[in-house]
């Protein structure tokens, strides 16, 4: 019975080892190994409010590519988090490799276009792929 114990500890020590080497930290989160890009911003921010749909529309089309993350710097609990990565100014956009590493930060309002063209010189290699946003209004302009 002791035998079947100690291997029962090892077998559980091993599954966790697993775990942890399929997995990354990023701000206190644990995901999937993917580059992630996080927005440090806040709600009643000016530039911030134009990012919220890019983000939102990131989320959406990208999100088998890398993980998006916004961070209110003006909610109490995120305080700490802004200070970690030294924001300063807002809306800031860090750049994450899959093993969490900063690639490249970007300070004030960028576009989604931008946003994807950085990916890709990270060499992320994905399809680029149309918003149903940007074909609605095309459609609209159209008319």
């Amino acid at each position: 019975m002791k035998m079947l114990n100690k291997y029962g500890l090892i077998f559980s020590f091993a599954l966790f080892c697993v775990g942890a080497v399929g997995q990354s930290v990023y701000a206190g989160d644990i995901t999937l190994k993917l580059p992630k890009l996080i927005d440090f911003g806040a709600k009643k921010c000016v530039a911030c409010k134009k990012m919220e749909p890019i983000l939102e529309e990131l989320k959406k089309y990208y999100s088998d590519n890398f993980t998006t993350k916004f961070v209110d710097v003006w909610k109490k609990e995120n305080i700490k988090k802004a200070k970690l990565y030294k924001i300063q100014i807002i809306p800031t956009q860090i750049f994450f490799d899959a093993h969490g590493k900063e690639l490249w930060r970007h300070v004030g309002f960028i576009s989604k276009e931008n946003i994807l063209k950085k990916w890709l010189e990270f060499g992320y290699k994905f399809e680029i792929k149309k918003s149903l946003s940007i074909e609605h209004k095309k459609k609209n302009e159209s008319k």
